[in-house]
């Protein structure tokens, strides 16, 4: 997704447009942001990003044992 508010942004947003935020994770079940990174993610320099960036992958897999494991 391309970020035209912040064009200067050399690293893309992960957001993948399936927004929201899991209660039991705190982070978006698109993304695997968590609300403060994505109210910050145009603030944060192309270092910081790629942290955030790198470590989505692994957070999204935790995410997606911890909600598979709830009850109805």
């Amino acid at each position: 997704m391309t970020n035209t508010l912040a064009p200067h942004l050399t690293i893309e947003s992960p957001c993948v447009s399936k927004c929201g935020v899991s209660g039991m994770t705190n982070n978006c079940v698109g993304c695997g942001r968590t609300l403060k990174e994505i109210a910050g993610w145009s603030g944060y320099s192309d270092t910081e990003r790629k942290d955030i960036m790198s470590a989505l992958p692994a957070r999204l897999e935790a995410n997606k044992i911890k909600l598979a494991g709830r009850h109805p």
